[in-house]
């Protein structure tokens, strides 16, 4: 289960940000076969005074709306499953009108031991399984 905390400029319409989440929900579906109901993403807004970076890092030319994506989700994805995400990410955002050299992503991952996605269970012991609250 992959949890998304996207950072975008302040200012940006609700519409874009919805954009966003859907072009990287839809991404992650699509790169690393994740279930279509795990969505968490959780948005926030930074001053343009806030956040600073370098608009030439690594030769790619950054504007003012640098979007970040920090992705944490269970280890075990190869280089290439994470290669093929991150360019679905960046040609869907670009489907919205964001350039992917404002796309920056990073990645932490970990083990089912590190979640609890409810009800105080530990997620190792509920590994993918589907549960009622009835």
């Amino acid at each position: 289960m992959p949890f998304v905390r996207t950072s975008v400029r302040k200012g940006t319409s609700q519409d874009r940000k919805s954009q966003i989440v859907a072009g990287v929900h839809q991404a992650l579906i699509a790169a690393i076969g994740m279930p279509e109901d795990e969505l968490f993403n959780m948005v926030a807004e930074y001053e343009p005074g806030d956040f600073f970076y370098d608009r030439t890092f690594n030769g790619i030319a950054r504007s003012d709306d640098l979007v970040v994506l920090e992705i944490t989700l269970r280890r075990g994805r190869s280089d290439a499953m994470k290669r093929t995400l991150y360019a679905s990410i960046a040609s869907r955002l670009e489907e919205a009108g964001i350039s992917p050299k404002d796309v920056f992503i990073f990645m932490h991952e970990n083990d089912y031991s590190d979640w609890s996605v409810g009800n105080g269970a530990f997620a190792m012991a509920i590994v993918q399984q589907r549960g009622s609250d009835t």
